[in-house]
């Protein structure tokens, strides 16, 4: 039998979800090696998402099956009122899995989605959302200009030239100084880097007096929810590797992916930028320049590439 009565029947009214949630994803399984400064970087990036985004959006954090000190610190930030969805997944389910649970139970109407190891800059997620709405069939807007894979965006490229009320532009307006402060941070060569910037332009839309690039990137981005539901689930065996089936599904069915005119989001990867350290000593300075030297760096990569299938592949 029932004793008393439950006294949430008291309670008149609800708090409802902000419109946008702002979901991240994470996967820090431990602290050595590949993840030694992840934790670091994680902090960084939802300290700037919690500074540098305007209000109101709910916050929501997917952990893919990570550490125990990893879990605590989200803990706490839930405890304080800084995360409003915590959710933690007993094993690491892949991007794939994750995007699933995230795109189909996200609160809010839009979702801005991001890797952990994303720093925002003031007015990403207005400037973001302004281009959501203002252009039709958008899939995906991601908060910096790239020079991205342009076969995933056929059918962006097709509705502007299709649109008499697009004006489109192409042409060298990403600086190579933007191009590699954030391409520079995916491990490829200077010598790569360079060749891949020339050999690739952009394209600038104008649509109803706003502006957008062409292209987008899966690691961050804002699109509708209803959008993002309509092409899961995925179909994923590998924790990572086969994430262009967001990109490939998106543009498909006819979606635009659009990137801002301006630099709101840098990528940090699995380190602090340099930058943003302590300097180091001139051993550390040595040690820095030789394991960078092309294939020094193949050889240690492929080491710990295996090293991290060993005990994570499965």
């Amino acid at each position: 039998m029932r004793v008393g009565q439950n006294p949430a029947k008291n309670i008149k009214t609800v708090i409802k979800p902000s419109r946008i949630t702002v979901a991240v994803l994470n996967y820090i399984p431990n602290q050595q090696g590949y993840f030694a400064q992840s934790f670091a970087v994680l902090q960084r990036c939802l300290e700037s998402i919690l500074e540098n985004t305007q209000r109101p959006y709910d916050l929501m954090l997917f952990d893919n099956g990570s550490c125990q000190e990893v879990k605590q610190y989200l803990l706490d930030l839930q405890a304080s009122g800084r995360i409003q969805y915590l959710i933690f997944s007993e094993k690491n389910v892949g991007k794939g899995g994750a995007w699933d649970f995230i795109f189909n139970s996200a609160p809010g109407d839009i979702i801005a989605y991001s890797d952990n190891d994303a720093f925002f800059y003031a007015d990403w997620l207005k400037e973001s959302v302004k281009i959501l709405e203002t252009f039709p069939e958008v899939g995906m807007v991601t908060a910096r200009p790239l020079r991205t894979i342009s076969e995933l965006s056929t059918n962006t490229i097709r509705w502007a030239k299709e649109t008499p009320e697009v004006k489109i532009e192409e042409g060298d307006f990403i600086s190579y100084a933007d191009y590699y402060e954030f391409s520079s941070t995916l491990g490829y060569s200077d010598e790569k880097l360079e060749k891949e910037y020339k050999n690739k332009k952009d394209i600038r839309l104008t649509y109803q007096g706003v502006q957008a690039f062409v292209g987008a990137n899966h690691f961050q981005f804002v699109g509708w929810k209803k959008t993002l539901q309509s092409i899961t689930p995925f179909d994923m065996q590998k924790p990572l590797g086969q994430v262009k089936q967001l990109d490939d599904r998106l543009n498909a069915a006819g979606h635009l992916r659009l990137m801002t005119t301006k630099p709101l989001i840098q990528n940090m990867s699995n380190q602090i930028p340099e930058n943003s350290r302590k300097a180091k000593d001139s051993s550390s300075q040595e040690v820095f320049k030789v394991k960078n030297i092309p294939f020094i760096k193949k050889f240690l990569l492929s080491i710990h590439d295996r090293i991290f299938t060993l005990y994570y592949g499965k």
